[in-house]
């Protein structure tokens, strides 16, 4: 018998290309690379079918372009702690109040060292200011510089924030309770 050379052994349609590998073996890496080739450009919501189809629909699910970031920046893009926070607390409307506790821990750098060790604010609300002196005598000289301490605390705070200043003098000892203990009035005497 003449051996004849044996003829690649290929599909019958000349239009679909024979793999130059000889030996072809479907298993492992050449099974992969097959895959990727028959998935090459197709979406992901494609998927292995090509048809586009979610399963159990018939109907065709559109393809969705993920956004991406331009030239000019946008939420979508790394923001820095002070940046979040800032917009974190001006959507909760907290920023009023921020303020206002900014101005109590800066008190003494506000109004001035010694009124700052004399006078401490206690709240803000409506426009009213309360503070509480250590003696009657800061609590008279706290009321004569009252205006000048408005004036201020507007130029930090904004206008009209603060409008009147309660002054409160220091709190005396109450004998209403404890081992010794006054009944009636008690002493009445100016402490400070």
């Amino acid at each position: 018998m003449a051996e004849t050379p044996e003829e690649p052994v290929g599909p019958a349609d000349p239009a679909v290309p024979v793999d130059p590998v000889e030996d072809h073996d479907d298993s492992g890496l050449e099974l992969a690379r097959a895959i990727a080739r028959g998935l090459a450009g197709r979406t992901p919501a494609q998927g292995a079918r090509g048809l586009g189809r979610s399963p159990g629909r018939g109907r065709r699910r559109p393809v969705v372009e993920p956004r991406v970031s331009g030239a000019r920046p946008d939420d979508r893009d790394p923001q820095t702690v002070d940046a979040s926070l800032g917009r974190f607390v001006a959507e909760q409307g907290w920023a009023s109040e921020l303020r206002v506790h900014g101005v109590f821990a800066r008190w003494e750098a506000i109004v001035g060292r010694e009124v700052g060790q004399h006078v401490r604010p206690e709240t803000l609300s409506d426009g009213r200011l309360s503070v509480r002196t250590d003696s009657t005598a800061w609590a008279t000289q706290m009321r004569l510089l009252a205006p000048d301490v408005v004036r201020r605390l507007n130029e930090v705070l904004g206008d009209g924030t603060v409008t009147v200043i309660d002054v409160a003098g220091p709190r005396g000892p109450s004998w209403t309770r404890g081992r010794l203990r006054v009944k009636g009035r008690g002493p009445r005497d100016t402490y400070g």
